[in-house]
């Protein structure tokens, strides 16, 4: 088994969690996202970002407005809609059980040897 491939399905099932974060604090411009993301070590492509988007917004999660840019064609900048702060609400409590979760098994005691 290969350590690469486990890590990018970690990735891949928090990215979403990831995007939805960053857009709740404002309006979020795509290659902004890609950015943070990439410092973040996250390791976004945008052929991995942009159907993601198109996916949150078929679902009603985001939505979008065009704005002019001064360096070039009209920018598409994302929000959450009232169902995509509601969803994140939740992803945040599922986030949080799940990292006690994973903290109480990574802090056990390791069971006892049975004789």
């Amino acid at each position: 088994m290969k350590l690469e491939n486990t890590q990018v399905q970690m990735r891949k099932g928090i990215l979403e969690f990831c995007i939805l974060e960053i857009i709740a604090r404002g309006e979020a411009y795509a290659s902004d996202m890609l950015e943070e993301l990439t410092s973040a070590r996250m390791i976004v492509v945008e052929g991995t970002l942009y159907p993601l988007l198109t996916r949150l917004k078929n679902a009603s999660l985001l939505d979008y407005v065009w704005k002019e840019s001064t360096s070039g064609p009209p920018r598409k900048y994302y929000t959450l809609t009232d169902s995509g702060r509601q969803f994140l609400a939740e992803l945040r409590d599922t986030w949080e059980e799940m990292a006690t979760s994973v903290g109480i098994i990574r802090h056990s005691a390791p069971p006892k040897p049975v004789a």
